[in-house]
């Protein structure tokens, strides 16, 4: 937008704040004045009371009172001025809200119709009169634009755990994970009375059901490691996100009797909270990271810092734990009175609705639908042995598995029977860090091979065309003449009849082998007598 609209009238100025002041009262005074005379009762004594109290001339008032009473209502009549219409809103649309842009148009339109334009300052004045901020940052972006316009309802002060809000959020950091550099994303979930970080899981990839059903095993824990804020919550607000619909997490939370509210889909202002604390991560947090994607731009193409040697993976999850701490213990809310979310939490004596770890062992993991039985080599899934100290003496008893999404490494086992949690099985045989470096490693060279296929092959497929400085056609390179394919095609096609053999055509000679015999010519009597004969 290549247009800056003027600076709004201000009225911090006295003398313009009186002049409003007197506009805004002048016209219920001479509605009461008008009431006055109509009862016979109006006197000198109050036309004068009114312009002592707004600092008129008595004349401006009995004036303003003869012209209220001769066109019937104390509102002055407004002078003709130009006014935005439904029409001219469609043609703010459609230049994308250039307000230079509608303006050029209206004088195109007013010069074939010999009619006069308004100027560029009385459209500026007229859109900052007619359109709200919302109606013209909806015009200009579209309705995400225009509902960051509206104001938003406070929910009313709750108990702790009666709501919590939960999202993903991909961190604008590079950290360093194996041999890759990547942006981490997290999992968390907030209580909406306390703003307390009930808990929270990293994924170096993008998060799964694994990860929310992780984030919310740390959420309920009130140990030495998760607490002291946990608990059972009353009431989930999510969106609409795939892993967070997922029958694990669904089951995970109906267990509990946990009230799970799905909100329309792109409505982030319905989950204020989680967004918030989205922001506030960002800008007191990540922001202050080395390899930070959005730092200062130092030209076109380089940001500062891009170079600084990034963070391990294991080192971010360090600091960010770190952080979530002192957030909880030490960030002070000015609309809480001051108070940082561990005291908000200490302070509310709401009884805590929490669970066990068998029941978490339960219900926090997705469940295998066939029951297994214990082996010699332990417990057979998915083509891999799950053992553990437990088992022994178990050899032959049935039972029934549940895990962790894209977390296989353990297991939990149950009984079959009475559901009993029974122990945590573990790979027997896994892999050493070299066969999976060597393995990462093959994918990606199988990968980089596949790519530069496709590449080379899109490259060929590609047809370039020939600048253009005129209108005409699109001319591919390389263009023949008819002439020359013709040729070309002589010389490329194989003959069809011994006549169209070109004439630079040169048979190749074959030496006769060993064991070849060379016919000879017959006379040619015998040949006449032959061809006379057949």
């Amino acid at each position: 937008m290549d247009e800056k609209p003027p600076d709004s009238t201000s009225a911090a100025h006295p003398e313009e704040a009186r002049r409003l002041e007197q506009q805004m009262l002048t016209t219920p005074a001479i509605r009461q004045l008008m009431a006055l005379d109509a009862r016979d009762e109006l006197t000198t004594a109050h036309v004068r009371l009114v312009a002592q109290t707004l600092d008129l001339h008595i004349r401006t008032v009995w004036r303003r009172l003869a012209d209220a009473k001769a066109n019937g209502t104390a509102e002055r009549p407004g002078r003709a001025r130009f006014e935005i219409t439904e029409d001219l809103r469609v043609q703010l649309a459609y230049h994308r809200g250039n307000i230079k842009g509608l303006y050029e148009e209206l004088r195109a339109e007013a010069e074939k119709n010999n009619a006069t334009a308004p100027g560029l300052a009385t459209l500026y004045r007229a859109i900052r009169r007619d359109l709200s901020p919302g109606d013209l940052a909806g015009l200009r972006q579209g309705l995400p634009a225009s509902r960051g316009r509206d104001p938003h309802l406070r929910r009313p002060p709750a108990c702790r755990n009666e709501e919590w809000e939960g999202d993903h959020k991909q961190i604008p950091v590079l950290v360093l994970a194996g041999d890759r550099l990547l942006k981490p994303w997290v999992t968390w979930f907030i209580d909406c009375s306390t703003a307390m970080i009930m808990g929270w899981a990293l994924t170096p990839h993008y998060p799964h059901r694994g990860s929310i059903l992780a984030a919310l095993r740390s959420c309920i824990l009130r140990d030495d490691t998760h607490g002291p804020a946990g608990g059972l919550p009353q009431r989930l607000r999510i969106d609409r996100g795939r892993d967070f619909l997922a029958r694990a997490v669904q089951e995970a939370l109906g267990a509990f009797t946990v009230d799970v509210y799905v909100l329309p889909p792109y409505t982030p202002h319905l989950k204020g909270c989680i967004e918030n604390l989205n922001r506030a991560a960002t800008s007191m947090f990540f922001s202050t990271l080395p390899r930070y994607t959005n730092a200062q731009r130092l030209d076109s193409r380089h940001r500062s810092g891009e170079t600084d040697p990034p963070l391990t993976f294991e080192a971010f999850v360090e600091l960010f734990g770190q952080w979530v701490r002192r957030r909880n213990a030490e960030h002070r809310l000015t609309a809480r009175g001051d108070l940082t979310p561990l005291d908000l939490w200490n302070d509310d004596d709401t009884p805590l609705r929490e669970a066990t770890s068998e029941d978490l062992h339960a219900f926090l993991l997705e469940a295998d639908r066939s029951p297994r039985k214990i082996q010699g080599h332990g417990i057979r899934w998915r083509g891999r042995d799950y053992i553990g100290p437990w088992m022994t003496g178990r050899t032959g008893v049935e039972v029934r598995i549940r895990y962790q999404p894209h977390h296989e490494d353990t297991i939990e086992v149950f009984d079959l029977i009475t559901h009993r949690h029974l122990g945590t099985a573990h790979l027997s045989d896994q892999a050493a860090p070299e066969q999976i470096d060597a393995v990462y490693q093959a994918r990606s060279e199988r990968a980089q091979r596949l790519r530069q296929d496709l590449r080379a092959a899109e490259r060929k497929r590609r047809r370039r065309f020939k600048a253009a400085t005129a209108p005409a056609p699109a001319q591919a390179e390389g263009v023949m003449t008819r002439k020359a394919a013709t040729e070309e095609l002589r010389t490329l096609r194989a003959p069809a009849h011994p006549d169209e053999l070109p004439e630079n055509y040169m048979p190749r000679r074959l030496s006769p082998g060993a064991g070849w015999v060379i016919p000879t010519t017959p006379p040619e009597s015998t040949c006449e007598e032959d061809s006379h004969e057949i």
